[in-house]
């Protein structure tokens, strides 16, 4: 009684402790709940991996002289530690704590250029899976502003997969022809590809 009391006669320090009691309760109703937090760090962990994986195959293009494929994987790289970054951001903000751990070593060889391209579009239908699955944990935890997030996510691996099938089907086509590849290591960085998303 007496702290409230001598409160009440300093307004200013009153008010104040309310204010801060406001901005927690607040913070603690956006908290993300454990479960998502957990889901969203381990989809940290795939965007990480993912960019370690196109920088291992941008190597090896390098190395193999295929200086525009080994471009392409190296942007690749780039953007899916952009993703990463973007997971590691938007945890944080949400009151969560983002984790970064150690990740899988990626393969470093690959037994063919046609080989390293249906790694590469296999590991895009992983990382769809990975999503969709973090998608459904939101809906069911009814986390309608990580739901929301998500969505981007979900847009870029439907144009990610598109992409990585579109490379494949050209790969058919050039088939065992030396100037197709030649030609296709030339102009894989203008290749675009319009997805339905």
């Amino acid at each position: 009684r007496y702290t409230i009391f001598k409160l009440s006669r300093r307004p200013s320090v009153f008010l104040n402790l309310i204010f801060y009691f406001v901005i927690f309760i607040k913070n603690k109703e956006t908290m993300l709940k454990k479960n998502i937090e957990d889901a969203l760090n381990k989809q940290i962990r795939v965007e990480a991996e993912s960019s370690q994986i196109y920088l291992a195959m941008a190597c090896w293009a390098e190395v193999k002289g295929l200086e525009g494929v080994a471009q392409f994987m190296y942007d690749q790289s780039d953007e899916e530690r952009e993703h990463m970054l973007k997971l590691v951001k938007f945890i944080n903000e949400r009151g969560g704590h983002a984790k970064i751990s150690a990740l899988k070593e990626p393969n470093v060889t690959f037994e063919s250029f046609k080989g390293m391209f249906e790694k590469l579009f296999e590991h895009e239908v992983f990382v769809s899976e990975s999503i969709n699955n973090l998608v459904h944990i939101t809906l069911e935890e009814k986390d309608y502003a990580t739901h929301n997030f998500l969505q981007w996510y979900v847009a870029e691996q439907i144009e990610e997969e598109a992409m990585a099938r579109t490379i494949l089907d050209k790969i058919n086509l050039i088939g065992d022809d030396k100037g197709g590849l030649y030609l296709f290591d030339r102009d894989i960085q203008q290749l675009t590809v319009t997805s339905s998303a």
